[in-house]
């Protein structure tokens, strides 16, 4: 069984962990040009670990000008097995006050102009989302969580918009009538493009506020919203730490159906295939294309 290592996707302080080890910025250039930043590595006990800022160090990228495929790829290169992915988000139910953390299992796409896949002209392929996160994975992170005073929930439906406004009040009651749990602008095409590189994928949602529906939250705030991504930021980091320990021991791991997601999924026949396309694809890809 391949070492398991475990990659994060979020904020820039994640990484500030005690007893992390071997540590390094790393370098990763991708068929798909350079991800948000640098990627932190280091070792945390017997635990591999490898942290991506997703809007680079100091916000310095928008939501919708976040390079997806780069950062996925990158961390698949770097063999990273299974990732996380933390982000504040607006609550859309009144039982999910700030503070709580949403294990999400399931996505609306409302984004539009991003690019959502590694395949394309010349090698098409059409991976299953019906259930777009890993279950393992969830597992394991709503056992972690367990073990902390934080309020979460597991199971929960993340409704992805392109940003960079926040929604308008209408929208707002538009996606509470679709049973939505929480807002956000980063999820997707994240979780697609990870399960086309067959990683495991988890969603750690941050409840930052109530978004605009509430009537004590007629306008969301960036000074409302960092103050609890601070006051979140000591139990994110007990989570990744938790976690880190938890997959590393997990025999099942290599058996996980997220890891064999291409098995089915290429439609091309193999003589019609762009030999480039093949060749770039293998970044990702290569278990399927040898």
């Amino acid at each position: 069984m391949s070492e398991a290592i475990l990659g994060i996707i979020g904020g820039s302080g994640l990484y500030d962990l005690p007893g992390l080890s071997d540590t390094r910025w790393v370098d990763v250039d991708t068929p798909w040009g350079a991800p948000s930043d640098q990627i932190f590595t280091g070792r945390l006990g017997d635990a591999r670990l490898a942290f991506l800022p997703r809007h680079g160090r100091g916000h310095r990228i928008p939501p919708s000008d976040v390079n997806y495929r780069a950062n996925i790829a990158a961390l698949k290169h770097l063999g990273v097995t299974d990732v996380l992915s933390i982000s504040a988000v607006g609550g859309l139910r009144a039982d999910l006050p700030p503070g709580t953390f949403v294990v999400v299992d399931q996505f609306i796409d409302r984004t539009h102009g991003r690019s959502s896949s590694f395949f394309g002209r010349g090698l098409v392929a059409h991976v299953s989302m019906a259930h777009p996160v890993c279950s393992r994975l969830g597992d394991h992170v709503a056992a972690a969580l367990a073990g902390t005073p934080v309020p979460h929930l597991r199971g929960g439906t993340y409704v992805c918009i392109e940003g960079p406004q926040f929604s308008t009040l209408a929208e707002s009651q538009l996606y509470r009538s679709a049973n939505a749990s929480v807002i956000g602008m980063t999820n997707l095409p994240e979780a697609k493009l990870a399960r086309e590189a067959e990683l495991c994928y988890a969603s750690i949602a941050m409840v930052t506020d109530f978004d605009c529906w509430h009537p004590g939250h007629d306008a969301v705030t960036v000074d409302a919203v960092i103050r609890v991504l601070l006051a979140n930021a000591a139990s994110a980091r007990a989570l990744v730490a938790s976690l880190a320990s938890r997959i590393t021991g997990d025999a099942q791991a290599s058996a996980c159906a997220c890891r064999q997601a291409l098995g089915a999924a290429l439609i091309t026949a193999p003589e019609a295939r762009d030999p480039a396309m093949v060749e770039r694809l293998r970044f990702v890809a290569g278990r399927v294309l040898g």
